[in-house]
């Protein structure tokens, strides 16, 4: 009889939306809401399929968290599935390690939470099914520099078996290395399916052995756009596989590119805003669309669109509220004035932006000046926003680099004598 089985990682419940809080305190209540909802989904997604098991890779919630609404929601979840007496194996990952939940929630016996030493869990099954035996490994604490793979145990000869590991593999952009290992690492354990999580980006490779991380059911952010997913395994009587991809995430982040070239009355600059947005809600697959918009182009509006940023927001938010199911995340201002590439206009405030640019924010004084701020308004914030800062040294360079060249362009902007394109 064929076993099946739902591959999910990241799910991150309840994660804390700092940076998004800050801008748009709604929105983030919304996004964060919608993590419970996507694991719902994971769960619906068990149920309606009569899977055997549910596999999560690690990061089923965000860290040190407290909160008793997400032991009894967990804890509701998981009485659905024990009804249906569909299995859950989970281990810890580097955000797990730190939860007070994961240490003291107490959970049916059809879940099984892997601890910090490797298990290899054989699964009842009729006798003349062919063997599964499911093998854990949790993080013991929040960092595992190291490699996991060869502390679990040996893959059972005769049986189908299933290695959960939560690890960076080689390393990711913008993921720290966990538990590093390579896809021969993972090949040569004689496991003929490895369940991985950390990267929040899908991946597949399939042979012999074959290795998925599922990506995570609902992104969180700009960084994290697109539909987001989990897979459903089919391991048939051969012990061939099949992975399908269904779709979880309730909201869904994507860039939404304005092109304002020659546009030059703000009217007509709204409505290209809603028609971008309309676009991009019918293409969106998730209930919920949530866009970064970027305004690039020639346009005699560019330096108003900077100046008045927050009212083209407001714009932006009432077209989004027209498209429905559409939220505005961010307005990314790229647009330039049509002289900006006319260095004969002689106009001093380009010459001003130049100087900023190139001799002024470009310069190691300006750096280190700009970074000690940032460290000291860092200090001032509470412990819960400093993440908004960056997690380590190379984000905040970035964060600070981003922020001053934003500063800039928003200084010009206020400094600018246009008087073209008013709003009508």
């Amino acid at each position: 009889m064929a076993y099946r089985f739902v591959h999910a990682a990241d799910i991150h419940l309840d994660s804390p939306l700092r940076s998004l809080a800050l801008r748009n305190p709604e929105l983030a209540e919304m996004i964060g809401n919608a993590t419970r909802q996507a694991f719902v989904r994971i769960v619906d997604l068990c149920l309606r399929e009569a899977v055997d098991a549910l596999l999560l890779a690690g990061d089923l919630y965000d860290g040190e968290q407290t909160s008793m609404k997400t032991a009894h929601f967990l804890a509701e979840q998981f009485r659905r599935l024990h009804e249906a007496d569909i299995l859950v194996f989970i281990i810890r990952g580097n955000h797990d390690a730190v939860s007070q939940i994961t240490k003291e929630l107490s959970f049916p016996d059809t879940v099984k939470v892997f601890e910090k030493w490797s298990e290899a869990i054989h699964v009842e099954r009729m006798p003349t099914d062919f063997p599964v035996v499911i093998h854990g490994l949790s993080f013991a604490e929040p960092h595992a520099p190291e490699s996991l793979v060869e502390k679990y145990q040996p893959a059972v000869e005769g049986a189908f078996n299933i290695g959960i590991l939560h690890t960076s593999l080689t390393g990711s952009s913008g993921h720290n290395p966990y538990a590093p290992c390579t896809l021969a690492d993972l090949q040569t354990t004689g496991f003929q399916y490895w369940a991985l999580g950390h990267i929040h980006k899908r991946s597949v490779y399939e042979g012999n052995c074959t290795v998925v991380m599922p990506g995570m059911p609902q992104g969180r952010d700009i960084n994290e756009s697109g539909i987001k997913s989990v897979s459903l395994v089919t391991v048939a009587d051969d012990m061939s596989i099949q992975i399908v991809e269904r779709p979880t995430s309730v909201a869904q982040f994507e860039r939404v590119e304005v092109d304002a070239n020659g546009i030059d009355k703000w009217p007509a600059l709204a409505k290209e805003i809603g028609r971008a947005l309309e676009l991009a809600r019918e293409a969106a697959a998730s209930d919920h669309l949530v866009a970064r918009v970027r305004l690039t182009g020639a346009s005699s509006l560019a330096w108003r669109m900077l100046r008045d940023i927050d009212l083209l927001k407001a714009e932006a938010d009432e077209r989004a509220s027209l498209v429905g199911r559409c939220w505005v995340e961010k307005l990314d201002v790229q647009s330039r004035s049509p002289t900006d590439t006319n260095c004969a206009s002689g106009d001093p405030l380009l010459e001003l932006r130049r100087l900023i640019s190139e001799e002024v924010a470009g310069s190691e004084a300006f750096k280190t000046a700009a970074l000690e701020a940032a460290e000291e308004l860092r200090g001032h914030l509470p412990a819960e926003c400093r993440d908004v800062l960056g997690q380590d040294e190379t984000e905040l360079r970035a964060i600070v680099e981003e922020l001053v060249a934003e500063g800039a362009d928003h200084v010009i902007a206020r400094l600018h004598a246009d008087t073209e394109g008013e709003i009508a």
